[in-house]
């Protein structure tokens, strides 16, 4: 038998792990010192993801890793026996405390110090997040249990100096706390530096109640596995409820979220106007089209360069949104708990003493079509798919059944790169979905000439994988080298990709109705140091992600580009 590659047997694990995940939600609870929990384990392993780092090194604890996912899960979760996936209904009216992550819009409650409840809004995208995470954290937990105890069953110095940390809840600096970090190096098996980084870091985040510290963290971890050895009841288990089974799938969120984003087009008498969807962040469309006019207003110089006047906005959202306001800006708070806020912007009310003059527009047009720019804040994972399906969805009022008139789609968002840098830009000629048959072509009305060649631009297949966190080297590699030459990897665009079909299909858009998906690269999953576990982008963003969000506004609103 011919032996598989190193890409087969990744994407083999890949698969295992997703069909794991989907058995347990059926399921209703699994342990992951169970024989599934080990199942799980065995995947993550084998497939390796980058952004893990060093997970499979059983002599040292992944920091970079590590802290991605304390950035991305509740506070105090490291000490927690008990985790419920559940529906929002679940615990509507409780006293317990809501809590969110520093970056994940995910709503968990807090019960007790030892239990934590999920609200799934996202669908299984979002629950494939949790538990990979949930994985690498009871991998790293073992690494670190291994240290608490020597092979003869005694406790370790460096544990026994951590425990009376974490016991008295010690405040330590200068020598003590460089003494404190040495130890907790030694548990960890990194260098001192690399301890203090980490601490550094986490510690900038736990003033703001993110998270509880280093410290706190590998003792907690640690301490579950032991007690775990004592008795049965310290296992951690892991519950779906029934509530989220009856929910997956049913887009229940998603409809709520389209029917109030269609009320409010209604209630502004915009819904029977051209309009154009954006899926982007935001700050860069109300930024160009009302930034400009906002600084003058208060006295204000805006920059010649563009790029340069958007760095002097930064503090200044609520100025810029108060002048939108009366220029034809509305926000729209999504109460529907699909954590998708949306802007609705009425090109007729802007005045060419709103944008900066680097965006080139043509007024007369906008005068006479008066499109409505409908800006969608970012879904997560296959939640595209269903809020997309059910905005495309009729409407059914006062009037009848109506759809609205849609007149392009714009997908602007962030994704790994392959052939490139942070930075980089990629236009999408198509969307491969990992893991499944499922391939879209498309005809982007976005081209590399459209750009100013000061960003790098890559045109070709993008990959729509199943989460971040479930990446190997050796897949995206393929993927890269090989017949398919894709550009990039992101979790998005072939859900959206499938959701428009689905609607020209139904006759619910225009077949050759304009499509523009465009990314930015955060990051390099192939490139060491380059991945999202690198940390953010920062300042180096800016450019690529306003270039983008340019050349969109202007394909919208020039009469050169009309439909």
């Amino acid at each position: 038998m011919e032996e598989l590659s190193k890409a087969q047997r990744a994407r083999a694990a890949i698969a295992a792990f997703k069909t794991l995940s989907d058995a347990l939600i059926l399921t209703g609870s699994y342990q992951p010192s169970g024989t599934t929990g080990r199942k799980l384990e065995e995947a993550l392993r084998q497939f390796s993801p980058e952004i893990y780092g060093s997970m499979t090194d059983s002599r040292i604890v992944e920091l970079k890793g590590l802290e991605y996912v304390i950035d991305r899960l509740p506070r105090g979760i490291e000490a927690c026996n008990k985790i419920v996936l559940t529906a929002q209904e679940d615990l509507d009216g409780t006293s317990f405390e809501e809590i969110r992550p520093l970056k994940r819009r995910r709503l968990s409650y807090v019960v007790s110090s030892k239990e934590i409840c999920f609200v799934i809004t996202k669908g299984t995208t979002e629950i494939y997040d949790i538990l990979t995470h949930l994985t690498f954290l009871n991998i790293e937990a073992q690494k670190i249990r291994m240290q608490a105890q020597r092979q003869s069953g005694e406790i370790s110095i460096e544990w026994s100096q951590l425990q009376r940390l974490r016991d008295c809840d010690l405040l330590v600096e200068g020598p003590e706390l460089d003494q404190a970090i040495w130890n907790l190096s030694i548990i960890l098996g990194r260098t001192y530096r690399e301890t203090r980084q980490t601490y550094e870091y986490l510690e900038q985040n736990r003033e703001g109640g993110f998270n509880n510290g280093l410290f706190r963290i590998v003792h907690d971890l640690g301490k579950r596995l032991v007690d775990q050895e004592r008795g049965e009841d310290d296992r951690l288990t892991i519950y779906f409820t029934p509530s989220l089974q009856d929910i997956l799938g049913q887009h229940r969120y998603a409809s709520h979220w389209a029917t109030t984003v269609k009320q409010r087009l209604v209630e502004l008498k915009l819904h029977l106007r051209p309009i154009h969807v954006v899926s982007a962040n935001l700050h860069s469309f109300r930024n160009i089209l009302y930034g400009f006019g906002a600084m003058r207003e208060v006295g204000g110089t805006p920059a010649e360069d563009l790029y340069d006047m958007i760095q002097q906005l930064r503090e200044h959202d609520e100025r810029v949104m108060r002048y939108g306001a009366s220029f034809g800006f509305q926000q729209h708070r999504d109460p529907s708990g699909s954590n998708i806020d949306v802007q609705i912007i009425d090109t007729s009310r802007l005045d060419p003493s709103c944008v900066h003059p680097q965006v080139l527009l043509s007024w007369d047009y906008i005068r006479e079509v008066q499109p409505v720019i409908l800006v969608m804040d970012y879904a997560f994972g296959a939640q595209a798919y269903e809020v997309m399906d059910e905005l495309l969805n009729p409407m059914i009022g006062e009037e009848g059944e109506w759809n609205l008139s849609i007149e392009s789609i714009s997908i602007m968002g962030k994704a790994g790169i392959l052939p490139g840098k942070k930075g980089d830009i990629m236009l999408a000629t198509a969307h491969v979905m990992e893991g499944t048959p499922h391939n879209y072509i498309l005809e982007n009305d976005l081209a590399k000439d459209d750009f100013n060649g000061d960003v790098d631009v890559y045109c070709g297949p993008m990959v729509t994988v199943l989460g971040t966190s479930l990446q190997n080297k050796d897949v995206l590699e393929r993927f890269h080298t090989s017949a398919w030459r894709a550009v990039g990897i992101e979790m998005e665009g072939g859900h959206y990709q499938r959701a428009i079909n689905a609607a020209i299909i139904q006759r619910r858009i225009p077949r050759h109705m304009k499509v523009r998906y465009a990314y930015y690269a955060s990051d390099n999953p192939l490139v060491s140091g380059q991945t999202l576990a690198s940390g953010p982008m920062g300042n180096e963003g800016i450019r690529p992600t306003y270039q983008i969000s340019k050349v969109i506004i202007e394909k919208i609103l020039r009469k050169d580009h009309a439909p």
